[in-house]
């Protein structure tokens, strides 16, 4: 363990993640058990818990309520009131992503609503730790990139007003890379999942780990344009068809799925091999 990890234990003994695919931690098997998403919220569990352990402190308590396919409205409704209930030092409330990608979306009422949910937290003593939205730019999602930008605005003024941390995924440079997302353009790698944990950590005012969190890729040449048509057209058929079919029929890929980690549990320390990189990264359906 590097000097960074052995510094004072972080003031959390308690975490406990709510929001939607993106915290849930999809396309990021765990080492442990392929059929278990691991995502960055497990990760920067692991990384405050090993910080504790180290200083000579109880392990992290984290547990992660998110479920993929969520909007913003079930996740205030149901997991902030679940997350309040278990007391803990710390929550990420991530969400409003899967609101975003709908085109009537009502960004001003999401901030509302999600500031009401961060006024609920911090009236408990809990820290919140807010996120951004990515920037699309340059993807076939590009067209809510004006609306996610204005979100972010509004997330930044909340977190002011109340005392927020937030984890800058607009900002994060790595994450502009498309090998840094999975095949339906919308989740994360292992690796970009890594990188999100250590900016989590930057975000909660600490040092990270990994100080190549924030590194771009070495860059690769530009792929033909045939190529960028077939690939293209393969996300249409593969990714956006399925989703579009489920708002067709009023259902989500999280209909009937329950949370991973339900209650507060010691966080071990992480063992198994390393990260795999996008090539290796299991594939899961998962989009809203």
């Amino acid at each position: 363990m590097d000097a960074v990890s052995t510094q004072n234990a972080p003031r959390w003994s308690s975490y406990v993640a709510i929001g939607d695919s993106f915290s849930e931690g999809l396309w990021d098997p765990s080492p442990q058990d392929p059929d278990r998403q691991r995502g960055w919220a497990d990760r920067l569990a692991e990384a405050l818990s090993a910080r504790r352990v180290a200083a000579g402190e109880t392990p992290l308590e984290y547990a992660n309520l998110a479920i993929r396919g969520r909007l913003l409205r079930p996740i205030l409704v149901d997991q902030v009131p679940a997350a309040i209930a278990m007391k803990p030092d710390l929550v990420s409330l991530v969400g409003g992503g899967n609101d975003i990608l709908r085109p009537r979306a009502d960004i001003d009422r999401l901030a509302r609503n999600l500031e009401h949910g961060v006024s609920r937290l911090r009236a408990e003593g809990i820290d919140v730790l807010l996120a951004t939205g990515f920037d699309a730019q340059g993807s076939l999602v590009g067209v809510t990139r004006s609306r996610v930008g204005i979100y972010n605005a509004l997330i930044w003024s909340i977190a002011r007003r109340h005392g927020a941390h937030v984890l800058d995924l607009w900002g994060m440079r790595g994450l502009r890379d498309w090998r840094m997302w999975s095949s339906d353009r919308i989740h994360l790698v292992p690796d970009a999942h890594h990188r999100v944990a250590q900016a989590a950590m930057v975000g909660l005012g600490l040092e990270p780990d990994d100080a190549t969190w924030d590194d771009p890729l070495d860059p690769l040449p530009p792929s033909p344009r045939i190529d960028q048509v077939r690939e293209n057209a393969q996300w249409l058929r593969e990714h956006v068809g399925p989703w579009a079919q489920r708002r067709l029929r009023g259902t989500s890929s999280g209909d009937h799925r329950e949370p991973k980690l339900p209650t507060l549990a010691p966080v071990l320390p992480a063992t198994g091999p390393e990260e795999s990189g996008p090539e290796e990264s299991g594939h899961e359906d998962a989009t809203a």
